[in-house]
Parts: C-alpha cells; structure tokens; sequence
C-alpha cells in the first residue's frame, strides 16, 4: 500500500484537494489498510462530462494506492435533483429516463477504474436500491429527527437559492440534502465505508452525512472535496458556447473532445496537467519548461489531450483522431490517413456527396457545392491564384476535371483552400 502522508502531500502538490473534513483522520483511515471510498453521480444526463474527471481521478489515484472505490448511480436522488450550484430546480425526469441514464454512464466508468474481484476491486452501487423501499413515516422517524432546520438553512446550496425570490427552493429539494446523507449512513453500515469524496459543491451534503453516521451509528467519517476546475477566464472547464465537452462518442466526437483539450489556454495547462495526467511531477514540470520554450508548439496540450482522449475513448480511435488533426492542421501526409479517418473526417469538416456514375467532375462546382466557395467565379479565382489544393497537391493554374481516379480508396477526395480551409467530396453509397 502506497505511503499515505506522500499520497496527501503529492495531491496537495496537484492542487486536487479543495477541502478535508480532518486530515489526521483521513490519513488515519487510509494507512491502517484497504478503506471505502465513495463518490456519487446522479444520472441526470446520458454522459458524464468533462467537470467529473477530477473526483473520478482521485477515486482512480486511490485504488492506485490500495483501497476500495465505490460508485454510487442516484436513480433514487436523480429523481429529486441536487440543488447545489443551481439556481433553478432541474427539469423533473422519468424513473424510465433516469434508469436508462444510469445504464449508460457504467460503461464510461470502466475507463477509469478497475472493476475486479481482488479487495480493491470497484463497484457500482443504485441507491435506489436502498432508498426506493423506504416509507415515508420511517424515513422521518429514523432519518429527518437527526437534522434540525436551523443546520439545514445554513448550508450553502440553501441559502443561496432561497435568498432568490425569483426561485426560491421546493420542498422536494429541500430534502436532497437527507437522501444523499442516507447514502453515506447506509454504505457505512452496510459496506464499512467512512470516507466521501464529491466535488466542492458536495460539501454540504458530505458532511450532513457524516453528522449523521456519527448520530445514529456513533462512528466518525469523513469528507474529501476537490477543486471546481475552472478555466484562467473564469468559465467552468468544459462548458462552450457550443455546449458541454461530454465522455460519450456519440454526444460530443472524439475529434472535438481532443482539440477541446489542444486549445486550453497556455495559463491553464500546468494546472491541468497536475489535476488530470498521471506522469509523476516531474515529467510534468519538464513539459511546462518544454511548453515555455515552445509556446506555439503546444506541448503540454498535445500530452494531455492525447492522454485524456485515450483514457476516455481508447487508444485506436485516439491515434486516428491525431492522424486527423496532424493532416489537417500539422505537417503529416495525407499516406497517414486511411479510409476510417476519412470516416471521422466527415464528422469535423464539411463536405458533399457526389454520384458515383460520373467519370468526371468540376473543381468548380465543387468548391461551391463543399462551401469553400460561394460562387464559380470565386471558386475560379481561388483556383487561378493557386490556394485551391486536392488532396494536397496544389492546383496549378486553370483546373482540369477531376477524374474517378482522383478519388483515394475510390471513394474519398480531401479539398483545401488556403491554409485552413477543408472539406471532404465522397461517393454516394
């Protein structure tokens, strides 16, 4: 098992802890052998994002060093809604829709921690499986007594939404806080797990249940929160005018998930590595001193957005998706790519379809038809000024037809005007 104090110490060093309830305690707790640890994730979504990474990269670190990770789906608590960081109250799902999100977000969790059948080996837990047999009268009895309104209205995620008048907080929300309380009571007593770990806006809901194991099981817990990962601007990492960065292929593309990470800003990328790379500190302060001397070359943003592209995503379509982006935007030959590249081409740039019972067809047209020109007469002198590039060999000149043998696999033309410019012309199947 992996030296505790060094684990704590290095983490810090990674700016990957915002808060510990007790840090004796904890460090405690991991050093006396394998502990539980626990991380929750309501499926109100069919993805989790990239705001998720960093808890689910300490809980990885963690089992790293020995210990029993613990995911726990809220089928129960996604029904209700965490208010924490939320000014309004989350649109009201169906049991159907939360369930079959919960579904979807296991297989993304493989990726990032092990699943065997060793001591340390993770599980994903439903806490609908513990809190949907629960009756009302119960809960209140056996729950609600240990929690006295004053406490409850002096928790952030409270106050904040009921100082808005325009919002304010229903009483569905209002006892988030308890249910997700519940679920560290009840996996302490039934799974021996004394240790939480949630994003900086859990604290609230982590320490409500550790209030309550200590109140009704007489043992101490203890809460772990990491840093809300923001950007140098102020804006929450993977949020775009777009929409969010998303793990799921299908939600946000493979392509797009690694330039998103291509283009943090230089004042992010030092922090960035240290939350979500695992080469040792070192290496990464040898990446930040690379990155100084060759800003434009981007290093440490290569490094981690090949490393976070493959840890979501998997080592194949990572390397497609760098064939890709070194084709278009680097120095790599278009020998590089192969017909599945062309495929993952068709999803980032324009492009048209064309029929396959032609033997030959117009640059021109094209140009136009793809969107690199708005007109033929455009598209001509595009042309003529030699910007225009098939496959890219440059066209010198006036343009003759572009003939069936111009197609790569017979299948695939890649057009390019100026620098930056490209689209893809396809045969219809």
């Amino acid at each position: 098992m992996r030296n505790i104090p060094g684990l704590l110490a290095e983490l810090k060093t990674r700016h990957s802890i915002f808060q510990l309830t007790d840090e004796p305690g904890i460090t405690s707790l991991l050093a006396a052998g394998p502990a539980t640890v626990y991380a929750g994730f309501d499926p109100t979504a069919a993805s989790l994002h990239l705001g998720h990474l960093l808890p689910l990269l300490t809980l990885r670190r963690l089992q790293q060093a020995g210990h029993r990770p613990l995911i726990v789906l809220g089928g129960a608590t996604g029904l209700i809604g965490d208010p924490s960081g939320k000014l309004t109250e989350r649109v009201m799902q169906t049991v159907e829709e939360v369930e079959a999100y919960a579904e979807s977000l296991k297989h993304q969790l493989g990726r990032f921690l092990d699943f065997g059948t060793d001591r340390t080996g993770a599980r994903i837990l439903n806490n609908r499986e513990w809190i949907g047999p629960l009756d009302l009268i119960g809960f209140l009895r056996d729950v609600g007594r240990h929690f006295s309104l004053g406490a409850m209205l002096g928790k952030e995620s409270v106050r904040t939404r009921l100082g808005n008048e325009s919002t304010g907080l229903s009483y569905m929300e209002f006892s988030y806080l308890l249910l997700q309380a519940y679920d560290f009571d009840h996996l302490c007593r039934t799974e021996g797990c004394r240790l939480q770990i949630g994003g900086s806006d859990q604290w609230g809901n982590i320490t409500a249940g550790i209030e309550l194991i200590r109140r009704r099981q007489n043992l101490e817990a203890f809460g772990w929160t990491t840093p809300l990962v923001t950007t140098a601007s102020g804006s929450k990492l993977g949020k775009t005018e777009s929409g969010t960065v998303w793990l799921d292929p299908e939600k946000t593309q493979p392509y797009a998930f690694y330039q998103y990470l291509l283009q943090i800003d230089d004042a992010d990328i030092g922090r960035f590595l240290r939350y979500f790379s695992e080469r040792d500190l070192g290496a990464i302060g040898a990446l930040e001193e690379e990155q100084a001397r060759d800003p434009a070359g981007r290093p440490g943003q290569k490094a981690l957005a090949r490393e976070l592209t493959v840890r979501v995503h998997g080592e194949a379509v990572t390397e497609r998706v760098i064939r890709v982006s070194e084709t278009l935007f680097g120095s790599a030959d278009l020998s590089t790519l192969d017909r599945e590249s062309f495929r993952l081409l068709e999803t980032v740039i324009p492009g048209t379809v064309v029929s396959r019972d032609a033997t030959r067809w117009n640059l021109e047209e094209l140009l136009v038809a793809t969107g690199l020109a708005p007109s033929k007469s455009r598209a001509r002198e595009e042309i003529r000024a030699g910007a225009v590039l098939v496959n890219q060999r440059r066209v010198e000149g006036a343009s003759g037809p572009i003939g069936r043998d111009d197609f790569l696999w017979d299948r695939y033309l890649l057009l390019r005007k100026g620098r930056r410019h490209y689209a893809w012309v396809r045969f219809g199947d």
